[in-house]
C-alpha cells in the first residue's frame, strides 16, 4: 500500500511552499529555491515588504470590499447600491479568492482564512450587509499576523460580530448569552467553562452594542449589567456602569493570554499546517511559545515551520475543496482575467458548488480543516469536474491561458513518447515524476503503451491534451499538500 508521502516530491522547499501557501507556482518555487526556507519565511512574515501589485490591481476591481461602515451606508443612502444588498459583502469574497489565487503575500493569506474561520462572521449574511467588508479589512487583515489579543479585542468591539452573535442586543435587563459562550467555547478556551462562565460573561459584554443611527460600535452604559464577575480565573468588581468596556477588554486580554486559549490556537495551526492529528509535543511547545510572545502569532509560526513534527508531516494534510480549487489555479499558471472580474467570479461560484465557498460558512465555528469532513464521492466529482474545467479553459473561460496548452506543459519540442509526454506534464503541474504503474495507466487512457511514439496530431497532444492535466490534478499527487 502506498504512503501518501510517496505521493509527493521528497524537497523541504516544496514541502513548506505546499503548506504555507495555497500552493506553488513556477515563480515561487524559483523564489524559495534561491532565497532558501528561512529567508523565504521571513519575508512572508514580514508582507508589508513584498511587492503585491497584481493582486492589489485585482482587489480594486471589487471596489465595494475595502469599504467602511460609513461609506457602504453613504451609497445606500444615495441608491448606488441596494440598502440591505449583499454587493459589498460579495465583493469580499471576489477580492478574498483573487488575493488568495495571484497575491505573492501567501503566508499572509493563509493566515487571513485561518482567523476567518476561527473568529467566524458569516459572508455574505443578512445582518451584517454595512459592516462584513470592514470586519475583513480593519480586524482580520489588521491583526492576521499581529497578536491574538488584539485581534480578539478588535473583533469584539466589530459591529459585524457583535451583530452575528447578538451582543449587539444585550442589556442589562436580558444579557444575551450567545456572544458570551462562543468567546469561550469557540474563540479563545475551548470547552470546559462552566454555565457560570457564561452567564458572568453575557453580563460583563451587555452595553457593548451598535448604534441604529450609523451602524458604527458603541458602549452604552446604561445597558450595562453591573456586580462582581469570575470567568475562567477572572475577577472584577464591575461596580459602575462606566467602568463595564474597560473591565470587558481586561476579561479579553485575560482570556487571550489563558493557558486553555494557547492550547486551542497552537492545536488549530498544528491541524491547518501540520497534520489533522497534531502532534502533542509540537502543540505544547507551540503553547510556551505562543504565552512567553504574549500572542504574538509570527513567532509561533516561525516555530511551528522550522520544528522537526512539521519536516515529517509530508502527505499528511489533504486539501480543502477551497484550496484545491486555488491551487489548481496556481499549479496550472493561469492569469486573472485581462479586466472585468468574470473569471474570478467564475472561481467563485465553482468553490461554492465545492461546498466551501470563501467565507462563507454558516455556523459560528468555521470551516472544518481535516480530510474527514470533506470526503465524499460527490465532492470528489466536482472536484475533477472543476481541474478539467478550468484546466481546459471551458469555464471559467475568461482567465488568461498560454496559447499552446503542449507547448506550455510538455516543452516547445514534442515529447518522443506517451511515457516523456506524461512524465513531462507531471514534473510541470506536481514536481515530480508519477510511479510507474500510475504513468502507464495514463498512457492506456489514451490506449498506449509508455513506449509508444507520440505523433503529430495525435488526440493526447491535441484536443484530448486537457484530460491528462486533469488527470494529474485528479490524483493524489495533487490532492495532497
Amino acid at each position: 500500500m502506498t504512503a501518501s508521502a510517496d505521493f509527493l516530491p521528497d524537497d523541504p522547499l516544496l514541502h513548506l511552499l505546499r503548506r504555507a501557501t495555497y500552493g506553488p507556482t513556477q515563480a515561487s518555487v524559483a523564489e524559495i529555491r534561491r532565497l532558501g526556507a528561512k529567508a523565504w519565511l521571513e519575508q512572508q512574515l514580514k508582507p508589508a515588504t513584498i511587492d503585491d501589485r497584481v493582486a492589489d490591481g485585482l482587489v480594486a476591481r471589487f471596489p465595494l470590499s475595502g469599504l467602511t461602515i460609513d461609506q457602504v451606508r453613504a451609497k445606500a443612502k444615495a441608491k448606488a447600491i441596494p440598502m440591505y444588498g449583499w454587493e459589498p459583502m460579495y465583493d469580499v469574497c471576489g477580492a478574498t479568492l483573487a488575493r488568495a489565487v495571484w497575491s505573492e503575500r501567501q503566508l499572509f493569506e493563509v493566515m487571513v482564512d485561518f482567523w476567518s474561520n476561527h473568529l467566524n462572521v458569516t459572508c455574505p449574511s443578512d445582518d451584517v450587509w454595512d459592516s462584513r467588508p470592514d470586519y475583513d479589512r480593519s480586524v482580520i487583515r489588521k491583526y492576521a499576523l499581529g497578536r491574538f489579543a488584539d485581534l480578539l479585542k478588535a473583533s469584539a468591539k466589530h459591529p459585524a460580530m457583535l451583530t452575528y452573535l447578538d451582543n449587539r442586543f444585550s442589556t442589562r435587563a436580558a444579557p444575551n448569552e450567545n456572544y458570551g459562550r462562543e468567546l469561550l467555547e469557540l474563540h479563545t478556551v475551548g470547552l470546559g467553562y462552566h454555565e457560570s462562565d457564561v452567564k458572568h460573561a453575557a453580563r460583563l459584554l451587555s452595553g457593548m452594542t451598535v448604534s441604529w443611527e450609523n451602524g458604527r460600535y458603541r458602549y452604552d452604559a446604561r445597558e450595562h449589567a453591573t456586580g462582581a464577575v469570575q470567568i475562567m480565573g477572572f475577577r472584577h468588581a464591575n461596580t459602575t456602569a462606566t467602568g463595564g468596556e474597560a473591565a470587558s477588554m481586561a476579561l479579553l486580554d485575560h482570556l487571550a493570554l489563558h493557558p486553555a486559549t494557547a492550547k486551542r490556537i497552537a492545536t488549530k495551526l498544528c491541524v491547518r499546517f501540520v497534520a489533522d492529528v497534531p502532534p502533542a509535543a509540537l502543540v505544547t511547545r507551540l503553547m510556551k511559545v505562543y504565552l512567553d510572545n504574549k500572542s504574538a502569532i509570527a513567532p509561533v509560526l516561525r516555530a511551528l515551520f522550522t520544528s522537526a513534527e512539521f519536516a515529517a508531516s509530508v502527505g499528511a494534510k489533504t486539501r480543502t475543496p477551497y484550496e484545491d480549487v486555488v491551487a489548481t489555479v496556481r499549479a496550472l499558471g493561469y492569469g486573472p482575467d485581462k479586466s472585468g472580474t468574470k473569471g474570478i467570479r467564475g472561481l467563485y461560484w465553482m468553490t461554492e458548488e465545492a461546498g466551501q465557498a470563501p467565507l462563507g460558512w454558516k455556523p459560528p465555528n468555521g470551516y472544518p480543516d481535516v480530510a474527514t469532513a470533506w470526503a465524499s464521492p460527490s465532492g470528489q466529482v466536482i472536484r475533477w469536474n472543476a481541474h478539467l474545467n478550468v484546466a481546459a479553459g471551458w469555464w471559467p473561460n475568461t482567465l488568461q491561458r498560454p496559447s499552446s496548452l503542449v507547448s506550455a506543459f510538455a516543452g516547445a519540442t514534442r515529447p518522443a513518447t506517451y511515457g516523456a509526454l506524461i512524465d513531462a506534464v507531471a514534473t510541470r503541474l506536481l514536481g515530480r515524476s508519477v510511479a510507474p504503474a500510475h504513468a502507464e495507466a495514463l498512457a492506456a487512457f489514451f490506449g498506449k503503451k509508455l513506449a509508444s511514439p507520440l505523433r503529430a496530431g495525435d488526440a493526447a497532444a491535441d484536443w484530448q491534451f486537457p484530460w491528462l492535466m486533469a488527470l494529474l490534478l485528479n490524483s493524489p499527487y495533487f490532492a495532497l499538500r
